[in-house]
């Protein structure tokens, strides 16, 4: 009984210590472990699997529009970075810096990579020539550096996995389309594969990405009322291509400026997806990026046929991503881990069940048990992996509903974010487009604004910040 208890006993209960709980569910399940080197995290196979899933999904969404993957190179010389200087600004407290080779120290400074713009419109300048040559829709997958002075495990982490597109287009036009293109294949991706809902809309001048003429972001709601960026895409115009010189000739037989974007998704979403979905048992994982969908758990194994019969369903689900505990561990030891690792359906079968003909079918996100006879399991088993899907993301959505405030007035507005208040989640505020008042917000009230959604509402009249005329209703919220 004690070794059954200790998986739930090591994780801190969600409302009683958010950021612990999360720390021991990330942990425990052993999706990760921490390095010797502050700020780098060790991704275990288990958190991996999620990974690759994730970026299976991801990459076919992409090459669905045409999207290419490429690889560029991880080291950036100074000098190129500083070329477009907004961008090398926006990064210098985040970069970090190779000064030798070997035991030769480097003529000049190479840059880790904090994001590849640079190196993509250094290609593009030398790649690109006529308008024939365009769009080029290139994107990578690896992983880059930020020194991050704090960090948590996926949320915020020194190294991290991503990947980044880097588009060039002859017009404005076309690269504005593709830039919101590329954000609603992330709200789409969100939304039906990770069951995570987001509020569409662009940053403001203040919290947009360094060089870009716009950026536009998914943001999400955690189960502590907490905002997560999950994804951005951005809009540079010919800000880069005049920074290095990417030019073409295009159908008038004149020289022009590409137009450009880019847009990112990393391993934070796999955070995201774990802070709207897990519960005080640990993982609950959506069945599309799940690395196991299925587990098959034989009652009393070694009574006669049962063991047997467990492989019979195994190989039934062999089109699934499944696995047959087949240890001799206690069948409460394995139901445990189960639902720490979130597997999303379990299947039970014992000598009663065999006798009757039948399985037990376990939801890991609501532990509802369903009985099936053994023929029908194929057919249960790919309707309720659809249901528990769908009934995960219908449960995000009505707590990003429930916890979406409005504010009509500077009271109200502070009123939900003093600390008195029992209101956690995004306030639609308006707001009059002052970085002032932005910025008065933030210092005051440790709030920053999240996005200005595509879906404006006229809530007032005027800002909630100084009473001026308001310009635009922006979504506001803490973030991590």
């Amino acid at each position: 009984m004690a070794d059954e208890k200790k998986f739930v006993e090591q994780i801190t209960p969600r409302d009683t210590d958010f950021t612990q709980w999360y720390t021991d569910v990330v942990i425990k399940s052993n999706l990760i472990a921490y390095s010797n080197i502050k700020g780098f995290m060790v991704i275990k196979p288990a958190g991996y699997a999620i990974w690759e899933n994730i970026q299976k999904l991801l990459d076919a969404r992409f090459k669905a529009t045409g999207v290419q993957n490429v690889s560029m190179p991880i080291l950036i010389p100074e000098s190129l970075m500083k070329k477009e200087g907004d961008l090398v600004n926006g990064f210098a407290p985040e970069v970090a810096w190779v000064t030798a080779g070997g035991t030769e120290p480097l003529t000049e400074r190479l840059c880790v990579r904090p994001t590849s713009e640079t190196v993509f419109s250094d290609f593009y300048a030398q790649d690109v020539h006529s308008y024939r040559d365009l769009p080029r829709l290139y994107n990578q997958w690896c992983s880059v550096v930020r020194w991050e002075k704090e960090t948590r495990p996926f949320l915020r982490s020194r190294e991290f996995l991503w990947q980044e597109g880097h588009t060039i287009h002859a017009t404005a036009e076309e690269a504005e389309e593709r830039t919101q293109q590329m954000l609603q294949v992330y709200a789409d991706f969100l939304s039906e594969d990770l069951a995570v809902p987001t509020i569409k809309g662009q940053k403001t001048e203040k919290e947009k990405f360094a060089g870009a003429a716009a950026t536009y972001t998914v943001e999400a709601l955690m189960h502590d009322g907490r905002a997560l960026q999950s994804g951005t895409s951005h809009y540079f115009a010919d800000n880069f291509s005049k920074a290095y010189g990417i030019q073409f000739t295009d159908r008038d037989n004149k020289m022009k400026f590409v137009h450009q974007t880019s847009w990112g998704m990393s391993t934070r979403v796999i955070g995201a997806m774990i802070m709207v979905h897990s519960d005080d048992s640990g993982l609950v994982i959506p069945p599309r990026v799940a690395p196991t969908e299925v587990v098959i758990i034989p009652i009393q194994q070694r009574r006669e046929g049962v063991l047997e019969k467990a492989r019979e369903i195994a190989q039934m689900l062999k089109d699934r991503r499944v696995k047959l505990d087949d240890t001799d561990r206690s069948p409460g030891f394995k139901f445990s881990e189960q639902e720490m690792n979130g597997v999303p359906l379990r299947i039970e079968i014992g000598p009663k069940d065999l006798e009757a003909g039948k399985a037990v079918l376990v939801r890991r996100d609501t532990r509802e048990k369903t009985e099936c006879a053994i023929e029908e399991i194929p057919q249960t088993v790919d309707r309720l992996l659809v249901r528990i899907q769908d009934d995960m993301l219908a449960r995000a959505r009505e707590h990003l509903a429930k916890h979406t405030y409005e504010a009509h007035s500077k009271e109200e507005f502070e009123e939900i974010f003093s600390e008195k208040s029992d209101r956690h989640g995004f306030v639609k505020a308006m707001w009059c487009g002052d970085r002032a008042c932005e910025d008065r917000i933030k210092e005051q009230l440790g709030v920053t604004s999240r996005c200005i959604p595509f879906e404006q509402e006229e809530l007032s009249g005027t800002c909630v910040c100084c009473g001026k005329p308001a310009k635009k209703m922006v979504c506001w919220g803490r973030a991590y």
